[in-house]
């Protein structure tokens, strides 16, 4: 069963470019590689061929998996959410009740998450503590260390 995935439009566009990437460029140098390969001689005891067999077969095997991710991808219609909550989306301010750190994070979809730009997946155990979280809510979070404390200072798009 194929699971449907959620995505901003520009993630959406960053998916596309890519497997676009892999198509146009990494297919003919995968195909080209085994040409070169294939013209050394006896392909029995040629370890570039298998090998540039092998690399063809993982491409194709990420191309494929990417088709269905794309295939199964649907854009977030940000003017539908409700802003009272924490959802996908949510750009939070948040405050470390134990050293009085504030955070902003926007919670995306795990194939967006990049923690150097603040974003983090909503699959995350931070991001799965604060779904459904509204402003002045404490949220509890077990992360490996033990559980961290969260008050939620402000919710936004």
């Amino acid at each position: 069963m194929s699971k449907v995935s959620y995505y901003t439009p520009e993630g959406l566009k960053k998916l596309r470019d890519e497997l676009n990437q892999l198509k146009d460029i990494e297919r003919p140098k995968a195909s080209q590689a085994i040409a070169d390969a294939r013209d050394k001689g006896d392909l029995s005891e040629n370890a570039e061929y298998d090998a540039a067999k092998e690399a063809q077969g993982m491409l194709e095997m990420k191309i494929s998996k990417m088709e269905e991710t794309l295939a199964n991808a649907r854009i977030i219609d940000e003017s539908q959410l409700d802003t009272s909550k924490i959802l996908v989306l949510s750009k939070v301010k948040i405050k470390n009740q134990t050293n009085g750190m504030e955070m902003n994070y926007t919670l995306v979809a795990e194939s967006e998450a990049d923690l150097a730009s603040g974003k983090i997946s909503v699959n995350s155990p931070i991001g799965k503590g604060l779904l459904g979280k509204s402003v002045g809510d404490v949220a509890e979070i077990k992360v490996p260390s033990g559980v961290m404390k969260f008050d939620i200072v402000e919710i936004s798009r």
